[in-house]
């Protein structure tokens, strides 16, 4: 399925690039080209800020209601052009038509919930102790927003940014990953078919010195907010304050423990384990990292795994129902292949996969992997890949220790029918995220890291405040 050529959408206007330079969008599925995209220059970058600040000018004056309208409006468009944004996806990533609907919805339901979140939110009066003023805080758009998002869900990490944005009364530059782009393109178009307001939404791809480095540098934005890898996001912090002080809200790697007890219900821990891995080819965040069975119940969780691994369909396209695609591009695959190589070299024994299928696309084989050092500087790497890196421990206190050794701090899994064993692990992990027995996100769940796993929240209304000024206000009692 081929999309044709997509255009910048800057100030309301579906454009070429400048110069007229483009990259392609190859499907990681059938390595083949599906689509063209503009590669911005800095001349374009610039004219996207300046008319990104121009946007927020008009759009956060608006009231409210009718920010709301035109917020519909597009939602309305998104649901209306459903099958082309889940295909967009689907070929662009490779992921499972069934997977693409998750993206869908995210977008759908943000758009949807910061709309409501918005109209709750009031002044806030403060209490004056000595009864000679009175005091209120006012919550107002902060600005130009830019989000940088992540391959891995397109849609889903567009809408956790755009709905809270365009709710709050900012302007939004969006700026789509190289890997996976088409999609953001496609919200481009439909914002340019009900003639959005201008410089609201920008949507813009292009290289690192044209784009990415310009949209940190310049004054105008007043909040950077991302999802990507610590590393990524390192660099755009200090580029971005290198000019002015600037918000931040970004989500990053995560290295998520999956901690199964003895007494933990063993078929629900398999189920959502290999869930977890298959998902999105396990490019996800929040996929557990590293597995910490109790030596007791060891065997029978590897072999349950291996079973979900080996019995998992592997393919592509909406007809064929995989459970499992490709990853999303080359370097995954040599960069998973890898981490799997380097914990056969620590003692790893590979029980079920651990190839690159030998088939058209950057495919590779769900694996399980069972390590006996539990310390193994394998451990310290985020995956992001379909691998499930499995050892033992014997102790509560052992399983926290290891757990909690990681400079990361997103999400945290754990397994026990035990009400004090759960609370144990729930007052010790060191993440943003502790799931007991089972696992759900939805847009109005709070969503965020600790230590270098990121700052600030996406989702719940938690994620407004990224994107609005908190003012006192303070008026003498005459």
């Amino acid at each position: 399925m081929e999309f044709g050529n997509k255009k910048l959408y800057i100030n309301g206007e579906l454009v070429n690039a400048s110069n007229g330079e483009t990259f392609t969008v190859i499907s990681p599925a059938t390595e083949k080209e599906v689509a063209t995209i503009p590669s911005a220059t800095l001349e374009d970058t610039e004219r996207a800020l300046i008319t990104a600040q121009e946007g927020f000018e008009s759009w956060s004056k608006l009231p409210i209601k009718v920010r709301l309208e035109w917020i519909d409006k597009l939602r309305n468009k998104i649901i209306e052009n459903s099958d082309l944004l889940r295909n967009s996806i689907m070929h662009e990533m490779g992921k499972t038509w069934e997977g693409s609907e998750e993206d869908l919805t995210s977008i759908t339901n943000s758009l949807q919930y910061y709309s409501e979140e918005i109209v709750k939110r009031t002044d806030i009066g403060i209490e004056d102790k000595e009864g000679t003023h009175e005091h209120k805080m006012v919550s107002q758009p902060l600005g130009v927003a830019v989000a940088f998002l992540a391959y891995n869900f397109p849609l889903l990490n567009l809408g956790f940014k755009l709905g809270p944005a365009l709710a709050a009364g900012c302007s939004i530059i969006l700026k789509a990953s190289e890997f996976s782009p088409l999609s953001a393109h496609i919200i481009g178009e439909l914002c340019h078919e009900i003639n959005f307001p201008k410089g609201v939404v920008t949507v813009i791809s292009g290289k690192r010195e044209n784009v990415g480095i310009p949209l940190c540098e310049s004054k105008i934005p007043r909040l950077i907010t991302m999802i990507g890898s610590t590393e990524t996001a390192q660099k755009l912090i200090e580029q971005s304050s290198r000019t002015s002080i600037k918000r931040y809200s970004m989500e990053c790697g995560g290295n998520a423990p999956f901690i199964v007890n003895a007494d933990a219900d063993m078929e629900l821990a398999i189920n959502i384990g290999a869930a977890l891995k298959i998902g999105n080819t396990g490019q996800i965040c929040v996929a557990p990292n590293r597995f910490y069975v109790h030596e007791s119940v060891m065997e029978e969780f590897v072999k349950g795994i291996k079973k979900k691994f080996e019995n998992a369909k592997i393919g592509f396209g909406r007809e064929n129902k995989p459970d499992m695609g490709p990853l999303a591009n080359a370097a995954s695959v040599t960069k998973v292949d890898g981490i799997v190589k380097k914990a056969i070299e620590q003692g790893g024994k590979v029980i079920t996969g651990g190839n690159i299928m030998d088939r058209v696309g950057h495919y590779y084989e769900p694996t399980l992997v069972v390590l006996e050092d539990q310390n193994a500087e394998i451990f310290q790497h985020e995956i992001f890949g379909p691998v499930a890196m499995v050892t033992t421990f014997k102790t509560q206190e052992e399983a926290l220790q290891l757990s909690n050794n990681t400079d990361a701090g997103l999400a945290s899994y754990v397994f026990s029918k035990n009400e004090e064993t759960l609370q144990f692990f729930a007052n010790g992990l060191e993440f943003g995220e502790v799931q007991l027995n089972g696992v759900k996100y939805d847009i109005y769940l709070p969503h965020g890291g600790v230590k270098n796993s990121g700052i600030g929240v996406d989702c719940s209304t938690y994620a407004l405040d990224d994107y609005l000024v908190k003012k006192r206000v303070t008026k003498a009692l005459v």
